[in-house]
């Protein structure tokens, strides 16, 4: 061969060709392989293409493993590397080793990472007044910054991100292209002279460039001002102005949903807030999302950030110019340390992300605004999590996670196309997506699933277009198209008739079967599984609204073992929007149409007459749904216990119920409750906690009698499922299960009977996981085959 008579060529070398994929691109991945390289003498070179991150390296075989070793063991801490594909080659006699410009062509099998939190090294320069980057609310580098909320296509570069319109200067391009330099090929790298750039405005459209001293002017002045951020805009306030707060709830119609807040440092949060070492580290951590901690009792915050709740939820700054807004400059009188930050959105839309829809959409909540001309291709919302069992509890899947993956498990390769799947292959991708509440869709590649951010509500024209986005980012950013749809088969659901409307394969996946495979999926497991499903509501295969369910499953099919006792909801939805009518048809049903409205004029005074017509309702069976959901008893106790009568956001008196819960709760006795053949019975408790309330028990004790009857009811169930059917894996899943209690005490029970649980960590147990197990089901459905599980699985 020609390359064999280079004389170039030394003997004893060897050539690869080495492709790293996964999160390798926009993470600093290049710039690291070329250090490496360089040091161990190597030559070649490396490259972005679609297809992840290729090296073609040559060198004596040593330093050549010496560097393989490297990939694996000392990637960029962002990094994530899932897989390597080593191909030698004849040597060459190559030259240097060089960083060349990217390539497009194969399919994507590159990762765009999640957005980052500021890094130390940023922020030190940001307040250094020495630093050409002092007070720039842009600053970023290899290590932090915006990544998806900026990505428009692949490969992960500066042309295909919403920083294509802001060339670089000398200054900025010299740091791109300096190996040795923290922001070496950092794609988002700007300072003032070339990037983008903020400023105030107010209503009327004046203009400041002080942007940071105008908002903070603004705040001690009891303004709202809407902040143009990361993933879209947040509604800010003075967190310690009730009269600012109380304007921001009337504005926005939110008069009881809790609002998050921003504090200036860990140490603030500490004054107002528990906060363990693992809270902290959530806190501080790259992703930066809001944590849920319980206040300290001597706070002085207004009640009004969280009404009848404990906690709080809390983030501290993750950008630049998040960080500017507690930073005083010389003579300015000091900023407060604690700022409302909630989602700038009207009620049940999506997050505002572009100044003009602000201007158009915030004006009427807003008195000002700070802008900048940075554009957001991707909304992504701020994350919720929270710690509870010792591990992290999602309540929110979005910024900072968003779209990172997760493995799953595949269905088992079998030669030839999937029985009844329109003759896909085995392993098409699938998609799931999602339910009408909390949405976020689910993409299934090569078996990792790739969660879109936080998408709200799906109500609206606005959130359907919402959901289009994000299905068209995950796509793009992907480079494919499902082919397999999985979605909820209720027939009021506006996105499952979007799913239908898409080209491809659909597959009808029940709503608690959905919740049980998405725990399934993310713990890797197959099946068969028992599920304690526990949520507010979802479509049954029997037409009823289900949410109170034990299940036996896998990932393509399940069988309804047990379930919470029917309740006929009068009005359908507006007993769930008054929680006391849900408690009227529980004592109808338990205790009869005289004691019903004879605990009604008690219990809930000055409804007589709504009272009167419900009852008639319920006795004609008028507009009176049956529900199962577990959520519809909370309700209903919570109403019995006078917490919350009439609910103005989802989850409300549960929430509220479970905020009263003291550490020993467990020491309360069980409210009565029975397992009566497949239905398990919880009305005795409702009834209970009726006649506590007229006897003046305190509403605690109510609701950790309430919260021990539902533990002991559903392990009772599923430890009776797994004696009849042997299976010993219990996927915990729904709604139901953010509840703290439920999340310690349910597992612990579980496994003093020798069973073994399975909890949520990768998505939240309510309807943002959803879509995770709807593309699953979907996935496996279509490659057709034998029984998803082996046989001693869950056994």
């Amino acid at each position: 061969m020609a390359v064999a008579e280079n004389p170039r060529v030394s003997p004893g070398l060897v050539r690869y060709r080495i492709v790293a994929e996964g999160t390798v691109q926009g993470v600093g991945f290049r710039p690291f392989v070329y250090r490496v390289a360089r040091r161990l003498d190597l030559r070649g070179s490396v490259c972005n293409t679609a297809t992840g991150v290729v090296i073609e390296v040559e060198g004596p075989p040593a330093a050549v493993q010496e560097l393989l070793r490297a990939l694996r063991e000392e990637a960029p801490p962002l990094a994530r590397v899932q897989r390597v594909t080593v191909t030698e080659l004849p040597p060459a006699g190559l030259a240097g080793f060089t960083i060349e410009a990217s390539q497009e062509g194969e399919a994507a099998r590159v990762l765009v990472p999640p957005d980052v939190a500021l890094c130390p090294d940023c922020r030190r320069e940001l307040l250094d007044p020495r630093d050409r980057r002092y007070r720039y609310p842009f600053t970023n580098c290899t290590n932090c910054g915006p990544r998806f909320t900026i990505v428009r296509g692949l490969p992960y570069d500066r042309p295909r991100t919403t920083m294509a319109s802001f060339p670089l200067c000398p200054d900025c391009a010299r740091e791109y292209h300096d190996p040795g330099d923290r922001r070496f090929h950092a794609q988002p790298v700007a300072c003032p002279r070339c990037g983008p750039r903020a400023w105030f405005e107010d209503r009327s459209g004046a203009r400041r460039e002080d942007w940071d001293r105008a908002f903070r002017e603004a705040i001690r002045a009891g303004q709202i001002v809407a902040v143009k951020g990361l993933g879209g805009f947040h509604l800010a306030c003075d967190a310690h102005n009730a009269e600012a707060v109380a304007r921001l709830r009337a504005r926005k119609r939110r008069p009881h949903r809790p609002l998050a807040v921003m504090a200036r440092n860990l140490e603030t949060v500490r004054r107002y807030c528990r906060v363990s070492d693992a809270e902290a580290a959530l806190l501080q951590s790259p992703a930066a999302p809001i944590v849920l901690l319980e206040r300290r009792p001597d706070s002085d915050l207004p009640e009004a950030l969280a009404p009848g709740l404990r906690t709080l939820g809390v983030m501290l700054p993750y950008t630049p110019l998040h960080f500017l807004l507690f930073a005083a400059e010389p003579g300015e009188p000091e900023p407060p340390d604690l700022l409302v930050m909630t989602s700038g959105n009207r009620s049940s839309l999506p997050i505002v992300k572009d100044n003009e829809a602000a201007r158009a959409e915030l004006a009427e909540i807003a008195d000002a605004f700070v802008f900048h001309d940075r554009e957001i291709e991707n909304r992504a919302d701020d994350s919720v999590v929270r710690i509870l069992a010792g591990e992290i509890h999602f309540l929110r899947r979005s910024r900072g996670y968003v779209p990172a993956p997760f493995p799953v498990p595949v269905p088992p390769e079998v030669a030839g196309p999937a029985p009844g799947a329109g003759g896909l292959p085995r392993h098409p991708v699938a998609l799931g997506v999602g339910g009408e509440m909390k949405n976020a869709c689910c993409l299934i590649k090569e078996g990792q699933a790739f969660m879109g951010p936080h998408g709200g509500e799906m109500e609206t024209l606005e959130g359907l277009a919402f959901f289009r986005h994000n299905l068209e980012a995950l796509c793009r950013i992907l480079d494919t198209r499902p082919e397999v749809i999985g979605y909820d088969p209720h027939p009021g659901y506006r996105v499952s008739r979007e799913a239908q409307a898409l080209p491809g394969v659909h597959i009808p996946v029940q709503h608690h079967h959905a919740h049980l495979a998405a725990v399934l999926a993310e713990h890797g497991r197959t099946g068969p599984a028992l599920g304690i499903i526990l949520d507010g509501t979802g479509y049954g295969t029997d037409g009823c609204l289900w949410g109170g369910e034990i299940l036996l499953g896998d990932l393509r099919e399940f069988r309804r073992l047990a379930h919470f006792r029917y309740v006929p909801l009068p009005g359908g939805e507006r007993a769930i929007r008054h929680p006391w009518l849900t408690a009227l048809s529980c004592l109808w049903l338990e205790l009869g149409a005289e004691a019903a409205a004879q605990l009604a004029r008690e219990l809930f005074p000055g409804r007589d007459r709504e009272a009167a017509v419900a009852l008639r309702m319920l006795e004609a069976r008028l507009n009176t749904p049956l529900s199962s959901g577990a959520g519809r008893l909370f309700d209903a106790v919570a109403a019995v216990a006078g917490v919350c009568l009439d609910a103005t956001y989802e989850g409300q008196p549960a929430v509220e119920l479970s905020e009263l819960l003291a550490e020993p709760a467990g020491a309360e006795p069980a409210y009565p409750w029975r397992l009566d053949g497949e239905v398990i019975d919880l009305l005795p408790g409702v009834a209970a906690a009726a006649r506590d309330r007229l006897a003046g028990v305190p509403a605690a004790v109510t609701a950790a009698r309430w919260h021990r009857a539902v533990a002991e009811a559903v392990v009772a169930a599923a430890e009776r499922a797994a004696r009849e059917t042997g299976v010993r894996l219990v996927g915990l899943s729904g709604g139901v299960f953010h509840n703290p209690y439920l999340v310690e005490t349910v597992p612990r029970m579980l496994r003093a009977r020798g069973l073994e649980p399975l909890l949520h960590r990768q998505v939240p147990p309510g309807d943002g996981g959803l879509a995770l197990g709807q593309a699953v089901v979907a996935l496996w459905r279509a490659a057709g085959g034998g029984p998803a599980m082996d046989a001693d699985a869950g056994r």
